[in-house]
Protein backbone atom coordinates (compact mmCIF):
# COMPACT_ATOMS: atom_id res chain seq x y z
CA UNK A 1 0.00 0.00 0.00
CA UNK A 2 2.91 2.36 0.61
CA UNK A 3 3.95 1.79 -2.99
CA UNK A 4 0.56 3.13 -4.08
CA UNK A 5 0.80 6.12 -1.74
CA UNK A 6 4.09 7.04 -3.41
CA UNK A 7 2.30 7.75 -6.66
CA UNK A 8 1.18 11.20 -5.42
CA UNK A 9 4.63 12.44 -6.38
CA UNK A 10 3.63 12.28 -10.06
CA UNK A 11 1.64 15.49 -9.57
CA UNK A 12 3.24 18.68 -10.83
CA UNK A 13 4.43 20.69 -7.88
CA UNK A 14 7.14 23.35 -7.63
CA UNK A 15 8.27 21.78 -4.36
CA UNK A 16 8.70 18.33 -5.91
CA UNK A 17 12.28 17.16 -5.68
CA UNK A 18 14.12 14.79 -8.03
CA UNK A 19 14.13 12.16 -5.31
CA UNK A 20 10.34 12.46 -5.09
CA UNK A 21 10.05 11.66 -8.79
CA UNK A 22 12.48 8.76 -8.49
CA UNK A 23 10.49 7.44 -5.54
CA UNK A 24 7.29 7.59 -7.57
CA UNK A 25 8.92 5.60 -10.39
CA UNK A 26 10.14 3.03 -7.88
CA UNK A 27 6.63 2.79 -6.42
CA UNK A 28 5.10 2.26 -9.87
CA UNK A 29 7.62 -0.39 -10.91
CA UNK A 30 7.22 -2.19 -7.56
CA UNK A 31 3.44 -2.15 -7.92
CA UNK A 32 3.61 -3.60 -11.42
CA UNK A 33 6.05 -6.29 -10.31
CA UNK A 34 3.84 -7.28 -7.36
CA UNK A 35 0.69 -7.37 -9.50
CA UNK A 36 2.18 -9.03 -12.58
CA UNK A 37 5.60 -10.57 -12.06
CA UNK A 38 4.92 -12.23 -8.69
CA UNK A 39 1.83 -14.16 -9.92
CA UNK A 40 3.62 -15.17 -13.12
CA UNK A 41 6.67 -16.45 -11.22
CA UNK A 42 4.38 -18.27 -8.78
CA UNK A 43 2.45 -19.88 -11.63
CA UNK A 44 5.66 -21.01 -13.35
CA UNK A 45 7.07 -22.50 -10.15
CA UNK A 46 3.73 -24.13 -9.30
CA UNK A 47 3.50 -25.63 -12.79
CA UNK A 48 7.05 -26.97 -12.62
CA UNK A 49 6.39 -28.40 -9.14
CA UNK A 50 3.15 -29.97 -10.36
CA UNK A 51 4.93 -31.71 -13.25
CA UNK A 52 7.75 -32.96 -11.01
CA UNK A 53 5.45 -34.14 -8.20
CA UNK A 54 3.00 -35.87 -10.55
CA UNK A 55 5.90 -37.59 -12.29
CA UNK A 56 7.24 -38.71 -8.90
CA UNK A 57 3.77 -39.91 -7.88
CA UNK A 58 3.43 -41.96 -11.08
CA UNK A 59 6.88 -43.46 -10.57
CA UNK A 60 6.07 -44.34 -6.96
CA UNK A 61 2.79 -45.98 -7.97
CA UNK A 62 4.68 -48.19 -10.44
CA UNK A 63 7.49 -49.14 -8.05
CA UNK A 64 5.65 -49.55 -4.74
CA UNK A 65 3.24 -52.28 -3.84
CA UNK A 66 0.82 -52.92 -1.03
CA UNK A 67 1.19 -56.38 0.52
CA UNK A 68 -0.38 -58.08 3.52
CA UNK A 69 1.77 -58.45 6.61
CA UNK A 70 1.07 -60.82 9.51
CA UNK A 71 1.78 -59.82 13.10
CA UNK A 72 4.25 -62.08 14.86
CA UNK A 73 4.40 -60.16 18.12
CA UNK A 74 3.92 -56.64 19.42
CA UNK A 75 7.13 -54.80 20.21
CA UNK A 76 5.85 -51.55 21.77
CA UNK A 77 3.28 -48.80 21.44
CA UNK A 78 4.42 -45.49 20.00
CA UNK A 79 3.12 -42.01 20.61
CA UNK A 80 1.03 -40.48 17.83
CA UNK A 81 3.50 -39.84 15.00
CA UNK A 82 1.47 -40.43 11.89
CA UNK A 83 2.12 -39.74 8.25
CA UNK A 84 0.19 -36.45 7.82
CA UNK A 85 -0.86 -37.44 4.29
CA UNK A 86 -2.70 -40.59 5.32
CA UNK A 87 -3.82 -40.02 8.89
CA UNK A 88 -5.96 -37.69 10.94
CA UNK A 89 -3.30 -37.24 13.61
CA UNK A 90 -5.18 -39.10 16.37
CA UNK A 91 -4.07 -42.66 15.63
CA UNK A 92 -1.75 -44.53 17.95
CA UNK A 93 0.86 -46.48 16.06
CA UNK A 94 2.15 -49.81 17.30
CA UNK A 95 5.51 -51.32 16.45
CA UNK A 96 5.28 -55.03 15.74
CA UNK A 97 7.42 -57.81 14.37
CA UNK A 98 5.75 -59.03 11.20
CA UNK A 99 6.14 -61.37 8.24
CA UNK A 100 5.18 -60.54 4.66
CA UNK A 101 5.78 -61.79 1.16
CA UNK A 102 7.42 -59.44 -1.34
CA UNK A 103 5.98 -58.97 -4.84
CA UNK A 104 8.93 -60.99 -6.19
CA UNK A 105 7.92 -63.91 -3.93
CA UNK A 106 10.63 -63.63 -1.27
CA UNK A 107 9.66 -63.92 2.39
CA UNK A 108 10.46 -60.94 4.60
CA UNK A 109 10.50 -60.41 8.36
CA UNK A 110 11.13 -57.30 10.44
CA UNK A 111 9.76 -54.53 12.67
CA UNK A 112 6.85 -52.57 11.20
CA UNK A 113 4.62 -49.79 12.49
CA UNK A 114 0.89 -50.36 12.24
CA UNK A 115 -2.29 -48.56 13.23
CA UNK A 116 -3.99 -51.76 14.46
CA UNK A 117 -5.73 -50.81 17.70
CA UNK A 118 -4.70 -53.97 19.52
CA UNK A 119 -2.30 -56.07 17.46
CA UNK A 120 -2.17 -59.80 18.25
CA UNK A 121 -0.12 -62.55 16.62
CA UNK A 122 -1.81 -63.62 13.42
CA UNK A 123 -3.48 -60.28 12.71
CA UNK A 124 -3.12 -59.02 9.14
CA UNK A 125 -2.51 -55.44 7.99
CA UNK A 126 -1.32 -53.78 4.76
CA UNK A 127 2.21 -52.45 4.28
CA UNK A 128 3.87 -50.74 1.33
CA UNK A 129 7.05 -52.25 -0.09
CA UNK A 130 9.23 -52.06 -3.16
CA UNK A 131 9.49 -54.98 -5.62
CA UNK A 132 11.98 -56.78 -3.37
CA UNK A 133 9.89 -56.45 -0.21
CA UNK A 134 11.77 -53.59 1.45
CA UNK A 135 9.42 -51.33 3.38
CA UNK A 136 8.56 -48.07 1.62
CA UNK A 137 6.42 -45.02 2.19
CA UNK A 138 2.94 -44.93 0.72
CA UNK A 139 3.00 -43.52 -2.85
CA UNK A 140 2.29 -39.84 -3.17
CA UNK A 141 -1.37 -39.24 -3.90
CA UNK A 142 -2.08 -37.13 -7.04
CA UNK A 143 -4.35 -34.81 -5.08
CA UNK A 144 -1.66 -34.34 -2.42
CA UNK A 145 0.91 -33.65 -5.14
CA UNK A 146 -1.37 -30.98 -6.60
CA UNK A 147 -1.83 -29.42 -3.15
CA UNK A 148 1.95 -29.28 -2.64
CA UNK A 149 2.39 -27.71 -6.08
CA UNK A 150 -0.24 -25.05 -5.37
CA UNK A 151 1.39 -24.25 -2.05
CA UNK A 152 4.79 -24.00 -3.75
CA UNK A 153 3.37 -21.59 -6.32
CA UNK A 154 1.64 -19.44 -3.70
CA UNK A 155 4.73 -19.41 -1.51
CA UNK A 156 6.93 -18.38 -4.43
CA UNK A 157 4.52 -15.59 -5.41
CA UNK A 158 4.47 -14.29 -1.83
CA UNK A 159 8.26 -14.48 -1.55
CA UNK A 160 8.63 -12.63 -4.85
CA UNK A 161 6.24 -9.91 -3.73
CA UNK A 162 8.08 -9.66 -0.40
CA UNK A 163 11.43 -9.39 -2.18
CA UNK A 164 10.10 -6.62 -4.44
CA UNK A 165 8.74 -4.72 -1.45
CA UNK A 166 12.02 -5.19 0.42
CA UNK A 167 14.01 -3.82 -2.53
CA UNK A 168 11.58 -0.88 -2.84
CA UNK A 169 12.00 -0.06 0.85
CA UNK A 170 15.79 -0.25 0.52
CA UNK A 171 15.77 2.14 -2.43
CA UNK A 172 13.44 4.56 -0.63
CA UNK A 173 15.66 4.39 2.46
CA UNK A 174 18.68 5.32 0.33
CA UNK A 175 16.73 8.19 -1.26
CA UNK A 176 15.70 9.51 2.15
CA UNK A 177 19.32 9.39 3.36
CA UNK A 178 20.39 11.27 0.25
CA UNK A 179 17.65 13.82 0.84
CA UNK A 180 18.79 14.35 4.44
CA UNK A 181 22.39 14.74 3.25
CA UNK A 182 21.26 17.49 0.87
CA UNK A 183 19.44 19.22 3.70
CA UNK A 184 22.53 19.02 5.91
CA UNK A 185 24.64 20.65 3.19
CA UNK A 186 22.00 23.36 2.73
CA UNK A 187 22.02 24.11 6.47
CA UNK A 188 25.81 24.30 6.43
CA UNK A 189 25.70 26.82 3.57
CA UNK A 190 23.14 28.91 5.48
CA UNK A 191 25.74 29.38 8.18
CA UNK A 192 25.35 30.65 11.72
CA UNK A 193 23.40 33.74 10.58
CA UNK A 194 20.30 31.75 9.66
CA UNK A 195 17.21 33.51 10.93
CA UNK A 196 19.02 36.76 11.83
CA UNK A 197 17.96 38.73 8.76
CA UNK A 198 16.65 42.17 9.76
CA UNK A 199 17.76 41.91 13.37
CA UNK A 200 20.52 44.49 12.87
CA UNK A 201 23.28 42.14 13.93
Amino acid sequence: MRAISGLWRWRRNPLRRTTDLVESWVALVALLLVLVAAPVVGALVGSAAQDALQRAAREQRHTRYVVTATVVKELNRLTPDPDPEISTGRELRHRVAADWTAPDGTRQHGPVTTTLKSPHPGDHFPVWTDRHGNLAMRPLDPATATTHAVLAGLGTALLTAGAVEGIRRLIVWRLVRRRYAHWDRAWERAGPDWGRTGTGS
